[in-house]
């Protein structure tokens, strides 16, 4: 197969066109540095080009619900154009976990997302998957100071190469619609795991945990989004993957 990859130099997206090329497939990397932009459509349709499936992983980092909504329209409507051009089969969409009843924040992007996807003419497979064991480690770093405060969130993380093998085996088969969820072994609080992940790394630092307000507070403190009983379940704890290759000191 020759299966496209949008965002594949991100956090997951490394990891899908790795686990691409260990199949044998042929990949194609779309992003900017490659000469393709999700956003403006520019060099996609000439990237795509002989493409059988396309797995997009796009992502932008914001707490907006409307810049959110703004990004994930705009891709995967972008994506989807050059998609039917292209004559690509199968478009796989990244999503996440228990986010139906949190149209708030940056989930009210993934919604809409999810609902592009599903409007378009090409067949398609929605994949959601819980947060990531490197998603502690991405909040600290964007925190200063020698106190860190995330928000109350009750998860089961899964490493981002689980979920990158998990999106090519999706690729691999017939648009579904949606694929079953993917999830990691246990679960957990935001707010420990970063202690866990301070510590191994060797930094001294407090973490506080918050309850945010509104419906994204709400819905990150219910427990939703570690997926339901159905959901597949990844290999790797969250320890595991402190002491594995994947995980980069702070």
């Amino acid at each position: 197969m020759r299966i496209a990859v949008a965002g594949g130099t991100g956090v997951v997206g490394r990891h899908a066109v790795e686990a691409a090329r260990a199949a044998g497939h042929e990949v194609v990397v779309l992003s900017r540095s490659s000469g393709a932009d999700v956003l403006t459509g520019a060099g996609l349709a000439e990237r795509m080009q002989g493409a059988d499936a396309v797995i997009d992983v796009t992502n932008t980092t914001t707490l907006s619900a409307a810049k959110s909504v703004k990004f994930f329209e705009t891709a995967t409507r972008t994506l989807l154009a050059a998609e039917s051009r292209a004559g690509v089969a199968h478009h796989v969409a990244l999503s996440i976990v228990g986010i139906d009843g949190i149209d708030a924040s940056y989930y009210a992007g993934k919604l809409a997302q999810e609902r592009a996807v599903a409007a378009g003419s090409v067949p398609f497979t929605i994949a959601r998957a819980g947060q990531f064991h490197e998603f502690a480690g991405q909040l600290l770093s964007r925190m200063s100071g020698p106190v860190a405060v995330l928000p109350k969130l009750l998860m089961r993380p899964v490493a981002a190469r689980e979920v990158g093998e998990h999106l090519v085996r999706v690729a691999e088969g017939a648009p579904a619609g949606r694929a079953s969820d993917l999830v990691g072994p246990r679960n957990e609080v935001l707010a420990d795991v970063a202690r866990r992940q301070l510590a191994i790394d060797g930094v001294r630092r407090r973490v506080l945990g918050v309850r945010l307000p509104g419906a994204y507070g709400r819905g990150l403190a219910s427990g939703s989004l570690r997926g339901g009983a159905d959901a597949l379940q990844g290999r790797i704890t969250f320890d595991e993957w402190l002491r594995g290759d994947d995980h980069l000191p702070s």
